[in-house]
């Protein structure tokens, strides 16, 4: 692997007698993890699953090392949400965050969306999680995760930080910027990173990140935390950055947070020795398992002026007939079925979350819970609402697919089923899959075209 010269310049001046073994790392194999989808079970269920103990990452009860014989992304497993595959040292920002249930939370630049998943899954399906992206095609992998992982109070987003900022003053609890960088910190992992590299765009990259801090800031509310990382190891973007923003906003200061296992502490002197820096977070490849990564918890001041019940909810009115409809069907085939508001979009319903103002001019994605399509005076349940049930939260039929079943439901085939009528789940090692209708001694197929392939 050839490393950028100026880089390499760089990274001695900053490591000293640690550059060697910063050299060195890139020769090493990097390490892969996933992180369990709690939302949907536990390690045990999972492991169970698997049919095997995977080692923990250390900085967070949901992150997992595997080896490569394992190919998690080739698993039905995978497409069921049971688990999302995340570089290691990306767990450590949304873990430094600390989501709550009932919170309103910021995932800024959230694409492809672990962190999104891994917030949603800290608030247990309660409060409001908006998670934005300005890139359309990355919006859309990150709206497909969110589906993919059964997540019900998501507002999925494609905008600017600065038309975010429009609509949610003050608003936010938490927020996290896990800001576009030079992406130095996934040079092993991404080649085209390295080929994009170039100090010119460190400090373009600094620029964009200073605007984005600046309009994050001003969409937390007072009392409220904010996350700040990186995946790169220019002063410029991190530790220099922090504070740079600290001594132009009096009203924040940095979190002294509690260490993390396998994890250094930020650089003064990477900052006009500037102590705050110190309790800034890096992760260095050649000391962890994991990529390059930075990470700092801001805290504004002050006590909130607006808890959750000055928020005010805006939804979508729904025809009553369509309410009807899905009313029916979920008193026919679900025991436990999502609970909230029904707004109609068109001929779309869904479960909006709570506390969200008006979304007019905004480009949304996903309104939270998408909960079906009428059509034809007839309510048909979509594939989110699949993922978002667990296998007991319904009374209709279950079918847990064998091996050679289940990769032929993710093809899109039908699959044999006598006497069976209407809905079925269908599931795999418990975890569900999404829907299909029996009839005629057969299961026809529900999987959403676009989601088929053959694994």
């Amino acid at each position: 692997m050839e490393l950028p010269a100026e880089f390499l310049e760089k990274m001695q001046l900053i490591l000293g007698g640690e550059y060697e073994l910063f050299l060195k790392s890139y020769d090493e194999k990097r390490k892969s993890a996933l992180r369990i989808n709690t939302l949907k079970g536990n390690k045990e269920k999972l492991f169970a699953a698997l049919g095997e103990e995977l080692s923990p990452v250390p900085w967070t009860e949901d992150g997992f090392f595997y080896t490569d014989k394992m190919q998690p992304g080739k698993s039905p497993l995978h497409e069921a949400g049971a688990y999302y595959i995340q570089e290691p040292s990306a767990m450590i920002p949304a873990e430094l965050l600390k989501a709550l249930p009932g919170e309103c939370i910021l995932d800024l630049c959230a694409a492809p969306g672990g962190k999104t998943t891994k917030i949603a899954a800290d608030m247990q399906g309660e409060g409001l999680l908006v998670a934005n992206e300005i890139h359309p095609k990355r919006a859309a992998v990150l709206s497909s995760n969110v589906e993919r992982m059964g997540i019900k109070n998501t507002v999925v987003t494609n905008e600017s930080s600065g038309r975010l900022l429009k609509k949610f003053p003050e608003f936010f609890d938490g927020i996290l910027v896990d800001a576009p960088c030079s992406g130095e910190g996934m040079f092993r992992k991404d080649e085209e990173a390295i080929a994009q590299w170039s100090k010119e765009n460190v400090l373009r990259c600094a620029v964009r990140q200073k605007e984005i801090l600046e309009n994050a800031a001003a969409m937390l509310r007072k009392g409220g935390r904010l996350v700040y990382s990186t995946c790169t190891f220019s002063p410029e973007e991190n530790e220099k950055t922090v504070i740079g923003f600290l001594n132009e906003h009096p009203e924040f200061s940095i979190e002294e947070t509690e260490s993390l296992p396998f994890v250094s502490h930020g650089r003064p002197e990477l900052a006009d020795n500037d102590q705050r820096a110190a309790f800034t977070f890096r992760i260095w490849p050649h000391l962890t398992q994991g990529e390059g990564h930075f990470a700092a918890v801001l805290r504004k001041n002050g006590d909130s002026e607006k808890g959750n019940i000055y928020r005010q909810s805006v939804k979508a009115p729904c025809p009553k007939e369509y309410e009807k409809l899905y009313k029916a069907f979920a008193d026919e085939f679900l025991i436990n079925p999502p609970k909230g508001e029904i707004s109609a979009f068109g001929d779309n319903l869904y479960m909006m979350p709570p506390f969200l103002p008006s979304l007019d001019s905004i480009k949304v994605l996903r309104f939270g819970l998408h909960l079906g399509t009428v059509k034809k005076n007839r309510f048909e349940p979509s594939h989110a609402l699949a993922m978002a049930l667990n296998p007991d939260d319904c009374q209709c039929a279950r079918f847990n697919l064998s091996d050679k079943e289940i990769f032929a439901y993710l093809r899109g085939e039908t699959i044999p089923a006598e006497n069976l009528k209407g809905w079925c789940l269908v599931t795999v090692e418990g975890y569900t899959a999404g829907w299909a209708k029996a009839a005629g001694g057969i299961l026809k197929n529900h999987y959403p075209k676009g989601l088929r392939r053959s694994l």
